[in-house]
């Protein structure tokens, strides 16, 4: 029985994707949160094909896409997007032209004609890090000229850390937040203070740019900030991350919107 990996952001609306595929014979592996490791995991031991809906944080599971194609194991296997918003699939169709894109009716169809024909020499999209190794920190954060940015418990480098800004940027330290900004920048020293932080910040995710920046290299185990801390405090606060990026040597970033 062909084993197909469901990626979908959301268990409730899964169940249908769910069904379609066991009722045409084919095994389904789903998790709703994207859990590190998960790659590695697809790399070792990969399914027949990848169903990717995109009617849910379409832009990480381009990302999830993309990545994919990077690893000589899961670059030929067959990837199918679901749904999604037509300017965004349009968008991502341009970016893998090679991958099958239908509506859920017509879902079990498209992926045994996916699975009958693989791609032999696939599309390899830059993977997102590599797309932004020449960007400037302020370009990856989303920082523009003229945008007021609240800075939450920076180090006393924060300015080397952050580098050059475009014109009339206007940085403010402050505790909680500012609800003029568009970009709040929060540096996370420790698990207590992350959560604390997240917690009074959490509502300005509404209407900014809500980043938590964290140092490369920590270990849970030591009580140290890492990518898995941050996703996992943000989600118990109803917070959904969806974009990563490397800041400088030292420190990671990730963006939260609220989990819908």
């Amino acid at each position: 029985m062909p084993r197909v990996r469901l990626i979908h952001w959301r268990t409730s609306e899964a169940a249908a994707h769910i069904l379609k595929l066991r009722d045409a014979g084919y095994e389904v592996e789903h998790e709703e949160e994207f859990r590190p490791g998960l790659m590695k995991e697809w790399r070792e031991f990969p399914p027949h094909a990848f169903v990717i809906d995109l009617s849910r944080l379409p832009s990480q599971g381009r990302e999830i896409a993309t990545a994919l194609r990077q690893s000589k194991t899961t670059r030929t296997i067959p990837i199918v997007f679901c749904a999604g918003d037509p300017e965004k699939v349009a968008h991502i169709r341009q970016l893998l032209p090679d991958a099958a894109y239908c509506e859920l009716r017509k879902l079990a169809g498209t992926l045994k004609k996916a699975l009958a024909a693989p791609p032999i020499d696939p599309v390899r999209p830059i993977a997102m890090m590599d797309r932004y190794k020449s960007r400037t920190a302020a370009e990856k954060l989303g920082i523009r000229e003229g945008h007021h940015v609240a800075i939450v418990n920076p180090p006393c480098d924060y300015q080397r850390v952050l580098g050059p800004m475009p014109s009339n940027v206007h940085l403010e330290e402050t505790g909680d937040g500012a609800p003029s900004a568009q970009v709040h920048l929060c540096f996370a020293h420790d698990p207590d203070q992350l959560v604390s932080s997240l917690s009074a910040l959490r509502h300005h995710a509404k209407t900014s740019k809500l980043w938590i920046l964290w140092r490369k290299g920590g270990k849970a185990a030591a009580g140290d900030v890492t990518e898995r801390v941050v996703r996992d405090t943000a989600l118990d606060l109803g917070l959904v991350d969806y974009k990563i990026c490397s800041v400088n040597e030292i420190w990671t970033a990730m963006c939260f919107a609220l989990k819908r």
